[in-house]
């Protein structure tokens, strides 16, 4: 068991299962993904470099992907309630996987080229 196991057990029993889903997907989409906590959150990390985190709340989730990702997919992100660096989505308004991926891309790309 992980600690992002752990740390999924405390949300919200309507968020688990859209928690997760995105777990799932930024680990599929990322190679030797290592799972921890960070800020709080569950963080998908890569060669020990943050690429991912996300965060159940009150009435939201939140995706934490940098707001490099964000800048770029903006047009891609409308419906969504977005700030410089998160992504607040809902059981009822999943962010697609297919952002996620793009996300995650963008993010190893910006590690592995440093």
């Amino acid at each position: 068991m992980s600690v992002i196991d752990d740390y999924l057990k405390t949300v919200n029993p309507d968020q688990f299962d859209a928690l997760e889903r995105v777990r799932k997907i930024i680990v599929a989409a990322t190679p030797d993904a290592e799972e921890t906590i960070g800020y709080g959150m569950p963080v998908i990390k890569y060669k020990g470099k943050y690429v991912m985190g996300f965060c159940g709340f009150k009435d939201h989730m939140s995706l934490f992907p940098g707001s490099e990702g964000i800048a770029e997919l903006k047009d891609k992100l409308k419906g969504f309630k977005v700030a410089k660096g998160t992504i607040q989505f809902t059981v009822d308004n999943p962010v697609p996987e297919e952002l996620i991926i793009d996300l995650v891309k963008m993010r190893l790309q910006d590690i592995t080229s440093k």
